[in-house]
Protein backbone atom coordinates (compact mmCIF):
# COMPACT_ATOMS: atom_id res chain seq x y z
CA UNK A 1 0.00 0.00 0.00
CA UNK A 2 1.41 3.35 -1.02
CA UNK A 3 1.01 6.07 1.61
CA UNK A 4 1.34 9.49 0.04
CA UNK A 5 3.18 11.86 2.38
CA UNK A 6 3.54 14.67 -0.15
CA UNK A 7 1.02 17.01 1.51
CA UNK A 8 2.46 16.31 4.95
CA UNK A 9 5.96 17.11 3.72
CA UNK A 10 4.69 20.33 2.11
CA UNK A 11 3.05 21.38 5.38
CA UNK A 12 6.26 20.65 7.29
CA UNK A 13 8.23 22.73 4.79
CA UNK A 14 5.70 25.58 5.04
CA UNK A 15 6.01 25.47 8.82
CA UNK A 16 9.80 25.59 8.58
CA UNK A 17 9.66 28.58 6.23
CA UNK A 18 7.15 30.50 8.36
CA UNK A 19 9.20 29.87 11.51
CA UNK A 20 12.36 31.02 9.75
CA UNK A 21 10.71 34.35 8.85
CA UNK A 22 9.75 35.29 12.42
CA UNK A 23 13.14 36.57 13.61
CA UNK A 24 13.14 39.14 10.79
CA UNK A 25 10.31 41.08 12.42
CA UNK A 26 9.71 42.86 15.68
CA UNK A 27 6.94 41.37 17.82
CA UNK A 28 4.93 44.58 17.32
CA UNK A 29 5.07 44.28 13.52
CA UNK A 30 1.99 42.97 11.72
CA UNK A 31 4.22 40.64 9.68
CA UNK A 32 5.32 38.96 12.90
CA UNK A 33 1.66 38.31 13.70
CA UNK A 34 1.06 36.94 10.21
CA UNK A 35 4.00 34.52 10.34
CA UNK A 36 3.19 33.51 13.91
CA UNK A 37 -0.39 32.72 12.89
CA UNK A 38 0.92 30.73 9.93
CA UNK A 39 3.16 28.74 12.29
CA UNK A 40 0.26 27.92 14.60
CA UNK A 41 -1.99 26.86 11.73
CA UNK A 42 0.72 24.71 10.11
CA UNK A 43 1.46 23.12 13.48
CA UNK A 44 -2.19 22.10 13.64
CA UNK A 45 -2.21 20.83 10.04
CA UNK A 46 0.97 18.80 10.47
CA UNK A 47 -0.31 17.29 13.69
CA UNK A 48 -3.61 16.21 12.13
CA UNK A 49 -1.99 14.91 8.94
CA UNK A 50 0.54 12.97 11.00
CA UNK A 51 -2.17 11.20 12.95
CA UNK A 52 -4.22 10.45 9.85
CA UNK A 53 -1.30 9.00 7.91
CA UNK A 54 0.07 7.11 10.91
CA UNK A 55 -3.28 5.36 11.17
CA UNK A 56 -2.79 4.06 7.62
CA UNK A 57 0.76 3.01 8.44
CA UNK A 58 -0.41 1.04 11.48
CA UNK A 59 -3.17 -0.90 9.72
CA UNK A 60 -0.96 -3.93 8.92
CA UNK A 61 -0.42 -4.45 12.67
CA UNK A 62 -4.13 -5.06 13.29
CA UNK A 63 -6.54 -7.82 12.30
CA UNK A 64 -8.66 -5.30 10.39
CA UNK A 65 -8.50 -1.72 9.18
CA UNK A 66 -11.46 -1.02 11.44
CA UNK A 67 -9.40 -1.78 14.54
CA UNK A 68 -6.77 0.75 13.51
CA UNK A 69 -9.44 3.28 12.55
CA UNK A 70 -10.89 3.16 16.07
CA UNK A 71 -7.65 4.24 17.74
CA UNK A 72 -7.56 7.67 19.32
CA UNK A 73 -4.80 10.06 18.29
CA UNK A 74 -2.70 9.31 21.36
CA UNK A 75 -3.15 5.56 21.01
CA UNK A 76 -1.93 5.75 17.42
CA UNK A 77 1.40 7.03 18.69
CA UNK A 78 1.51 4.55 21.56
CA UNK A 79 1.07 1.71 19.07
CA UNK A 80 3.70 3.23 16.79
CA UNK A 81 6.16 3.10 19.70
CA UNK A 82 5.02 -0.40 20.66
CA UNK A 83 5.77 -1.64 17.14
CA UNK A 84 9.11 0.16 16.95
CA UNK A 85 8.08 2.71 14.34
CA UNK A 86 9.01 5.59 16.67
CA UNK A 87 10.94 5.79 19.92
CA UNK A 88 9.26 5.99 23.31
CA UNK A 89 10.73 9.48 23.75
CA UNK A 90 9.28 10.56 20.42
CA UNK A 91 5.91 9.08 21.40
CA UNK A 92 5.91 11.09 24.62
CA UNK A 93 6.64 14.29 22.68
CA UNK A 94 3.77 13.55 20.25
CA UNK A 95 1.42 13.13 23.20
CA UNK A 96 2.57 16.51 24.52
CA UNK A 97 2.09 18.07 21.08
CA UNK A 98 -1.49 16.77 21.06
CA UNK A 99 -2.17 18.15 24.53
CA UNK A 100 -0.75 21.47 23.43
CA UNK A 101 -2.90 21.43 20.28
CA UNK A 102 -6.00 20.74 22.34
CA UNK A 103 -5.14 23.82 24.38
CA UNK A 104 -4.73 25.96 21.24
CA UNK A 105 -8.37 25.27 20.41
CA UNK A 106 -9.44 26.90 23.70
CA UNK A 107 -6.74 29.38 24.62
CA UNK A 108 -5.78 32.42 22.65
CA UNK A 109 -3.27 35.21 23.01
CA UNK A 110 0.31 36.07 22.27
CA UNK A 111 1.68 34.29 25.35
CA UNK A 112 0.16 30.98 24.37
CA UNK A 113 1.27 31.41 20.75
CA UNK A 114 4.82 32.03 21.93
CA UNK A 115 4.74 28.76 23.91
CA UNK A 116 3.71 26.98 20.71
CA UNK A 117 6.59 28.59 18.82
CA UNK A 118 9.03 27.22 21.40
CA UNK A 119 7.85 23.67 20.58
CA UNK A 120 8.25 24.00 16.85
CA UNK A 121 11.93 23.17 16.21
CA UNK A 122 11.61 19.76 17.89
CA UNK A 123 8.14 19.27 16.43
CA UNK A 124 9.44 19.87 12.91
CA UNK A 125 12.22 17.32 13.44
CA UNK A 126 9.76 14.76 14.85
CA UNK A 127 7.27 15.35 12.04
CA UNK A 128 9.92 14.96 9.34
CA UNK A 129 11.11 11.73 10.94
CA UNK A 130 7.55 10.44 11.18
CA UNK A 131 6.89 11.29 7.53
CA UNK A 132 9.85 9.09 6.59
CA UNK A 133 8.55 6.25 8.75
CA UNK A 134 5.10 6.54 7.20
CA UNK A 135 6.58 6.60 3.71
CA UNK A 136 8.65 3.49 4.47
CA UNK A 137 5.39 1.62 4.98
CA UNK A 138 4.58 1.86 1.29
CA UNK A 139 6.15 -1.50 0.48
CA UNK A 140 5.09 -3.46 3.58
Amino acid sequence: MNINTEYLMRCIHTLQMALAQLPQYDENDIWYDIYRAACIKEFELVLEQSGSLLKKRLRPYFASNGQADQLTFKNLFRHAAKHGLISVASCERWLEYRDHRNDTAHLYGAGFAEKTLALLPQFIADAAELALVIGEGADD
